[in-house]
């Protein structure tokens, strides 16, 4: 098992350097793109959503699956929560979009703030090669 955290400031820019981090971190794995826009819009919900200096980035590798994890460190009155906007909104589709990607979400509450995880499996029915390693 490999465990990556990296603390980000709480600034929009902050989420691209997030997503570049991810993209780097797992650049053999077939999930790559699945996983940057998973932090990318875990990211931007850390950032709009709560008035936290910061958010945290842990990514867990197993052979089995790709756990990403997103925690902000500012207070909220709000809960994070899938929502089914407009289709002409630009805003609040996050959510949705991670637990689509996902085959499990959780979001776990705490006083100093939120994380929310997201696991990306390994689909052991898709074949590999040397340039896309499984997650």
């Amino acid at each position: 098992m490999l465990i990556h955290r990296r603390t980000f400031a709480g600034r929009p820019e902050e989420v691209r350097k997030a997503r570049e981090w991810t993209r780097k971190l797992l650049a053999d794995a077939f999930c790559v793109d699945d996983a940057a826009l998973i932090v990318t819009e875990l990211g931007a919900n850390a950032v709009t959503h709560t008035t936290g200096p910061a958010f945290r980035v842990t990514i867990t590798r197993t052979p089995e699956a790709v756990t990403l994890a997103v925690t902000d460190t500012g207070a909220t009155t709000t809960r994070p929560q899938v929502t089914h906007p407009h289709q002409d909104a630009t805003h609040g589709r996050g959510l949705a979009i991670v637990t689509t990607l996902a085959d499990d979400v959780k979001v776990h509450h705490t006083a100093r703030g939120h994380t929310v995880t997201a696991r990306l499996p390994l689909p052991a029915a898709l074949p590999t090669t040397r340039e896309a390693q499984p997650c």
